[in-house]
């Protein structure tokens, strides 16, 4: 279930189901995301409770449930795009209106954390979820037109189209530093089919085994990992995947280029 695409003056709704709004997020940098939502037509709101925060960066399960329902539920918004990652989703995924979701199909759209958002929503309604930028990264990445030029694409367009590298890349979204990107590094040449599934490696590992994981059989498998896990730990989280049930048929497997942090190289 494919969920329907935007048009201009659609509604974002910003919801934290995650870690809430960090304090250094500023009223600027807030400003800066809702402008450049507001430069692909989208009008920006947000859930009662993402500046919420608690000893662990976030709000109540309660609170964040209460948000992300009224999300689904608001037939003002088409998409919704939590305020950023942390470690509290997985909180959420027994608790969810999964037939609420299901009845109203919306894009969801985020990233690390999110991966067991995402995956768990897909599992139990089929709907398509979408891997991509939080609202903080909006509000932060100078590196932000190759993103927003991607997102113009899926996101109101039902066209097909080809995935193509930015020129450059950052090791953080707050360095100044920009890295020559080199382009796609092929590992082993072949072609593959299959469906998209994936997101932070160490996310999905917290998944195998549950309820919420979906069947990575025949997919191609895309993973992404940030420099709190070192190039010893990628290799223990992609091998953990890989021994599921359901890793031995993978079709494919996409690498996101990794933080300099974890010694991870080319070779």
């Amino acid at each position: 279930m494919i969920p329907p695409k935007l048009k201009a003056g659609d509604q974002v709704r910003v919801i934290a189901p995650a870690h809430s709004f960090a304090p250094e997020f500023s009223k600027e940098k807030r400003e800066i995301a809702e402008k450049r939502l507001g430069q692909l037509g989208l009008k920006v709101s947000y859930g009662k409770y993402v500046d919420e925060l608690n000893e662990f960066n976030t709000t109540t399960v309660e609170h964040r449930l209460e948000d992300l329902h009224d999300a689904f539920a608001d037939p003002d918004v088409q998409a919704i795009i939590p305020a950023r990652g942390g470690s509290a989703a997985n909180q959420l995924l027994k608790y969810i209106d999964y037939e609420l979701i299901g009845r109203n199909p919306k894009i969801l759209c985020g990233l690390s954390d999110i991966t067991e958002l995402a995956s768990a929503v897909y599992v139990k309604t089929g709907l398509v979820t979408y891997y991509g930028p939080h609202y903080t990264s909006l509000g932060e990445s100078r590196l932000i037109d190759h993103t927003l030029g991607n997102l113009r694409k899926m996101f109101f367009s039902d066209a097909a189209f080809e995935l193509h590298p930015s020129q450059y890349y950052s090791n953080t979204e707050s360095e100044k530093e920009l890295i020559v990107n080199e382009s796609f590094w092929t590992i082993n040449e072949g072609e593959a089919e299959g469906t998209s599934i994936g997101g932070n490696l160490l996310t999905i590992d917290f998944l195998l085994g549950s309820e919420f994981m979906p069947d990575i059989a025949e997919s191609i498998l895309f993973v992404e990992e940030n420099h709190i896990i070192d190039f010893r730990g990628v290799q223990k989280e992609l091998q953990a995947a890989l021994n599921s049930p359901s890793g031995a048929k993978l079709r494919g497997l996409i690498i996101g280029r990794f933080q300099r942090e974890t010694g991870m190289t080319r070779e």
